[in-house]
């Protein structure tokens, strides 16, 4: 055999992971501002306020907006996720047995950046509900109003994560379920598990905070999170010769903030 398999089995298996990643890992990821290649423990994150507008007379000075401009600072943590391949093990050449464990992998390291941009979001402080009840259609429009008294804008850029408890609930909703409301191009059970309704992208995510009896869903802004990566998914496969196998480690460092509390309303979500 050629000495030079296992450089093969490295780089395939690291390119794999990183697809993986990309593919099968964080949920949430894409709907929230991310900022690439930090260098240092923390970065970031520009608030800027509202502007108002002003008459300007003929030949006089432009108003000024004075809008409020803050910062958010994002502190960046390390993460690991790796496991042992022995050498007479069949993921050496068995294509399918080694996915498995670059599926591993990549949704471990998925997960953990799902739960950092959660943790961001479990800090908001506009509740909808008080959580003596399921997801029902008044505490989504109750949720609705509030975005809408902040002036989060509706622009397509907002997002809805519920449990799979409550999307079941939202599927007894006629306005979220029923064709005659939403057209049967949008109807939830199309395809993926996701959908749009009142200009929001819906999504069920199993990993969102259950405190006590109480499951807090979330419905966002992108720019009102903010999710940093010093390091994105990296793997390393380095052979062990005294345990006859390659360890694959892979790892990165990431972190999230709450940029804006304004544009993140919590629905407290009773689930027996």
């Amino acid at each position: 055999m050629s000495t030079t398999i296992d450089k093969a089995f490295v780089k395939q298996f690291e390119s794999e992971v990183h697809e993986a990643y990309q593919r099968l890992g964080s949920k949430l990821r894409t709907t929230v501002r991310s900022k690439q290649g930090v260098t240092g423990a923390s970065t970031t994150f520009q608030k800027v306020g509202r502007g108002v507008a002003g008459p300007k007379a003929r030949h006089g000075m432009v108003p000024v907006m004075n809008a409020d401009h803050s910062t958010v600072e994002c502190f960046l943590a390390d993460f690991y996720a790796g496991d042992w391949v022995d050498k007479l093990d069949e993921l050496k050449t068995n294509i399918d047995e080694r996915q498995v464990t670059v599926n591993a992998g990549a949704y471990a390291l998925g997960r953990k950046t799902d739960d950092l941009i959660i943790a961001a979001l479990d800090s908001g402080v506009t509740v909808a509900g008080d959580g003596s009840d399921g997801l029902t259609r008044d505490k989504v429009l109750e949720a609705f109003e509030l975005l809408g008294t902040a002036e989060v804008p509706d622009d397509g850029e907002r997002y809805a994560i519920v449990g799979w408890k409550q999307w079941s609930q939202l599927l007894q909703i006629e306005e979220f379920a029923d064709a005659d409301y939403v057209g049967s191009d949008d109807l939830p059970w199309k395809g993926t598990q996701a959908k749009r309704w009142l200009g929001s992208l819906w999504m069920p995510h199993s990993g969102l905070t259950l405190s006590g009896s109480v499951r807090l869903c979330h419905w966002y802004h992108r720019s009102a999170i903010g999710h940093a990566s010093g390091a994105d998914v990296t793997t390393d496969v380095s052979w062990h010769g005294d345990r006859a196998a390659h360890f694959v480690n892979n790892w990165m460092s990431q972190g999230a903030c709450l940029v804006d509390g304004e544009g993140v309303v919590t629905l407290r979500c009773l689930e027996a």
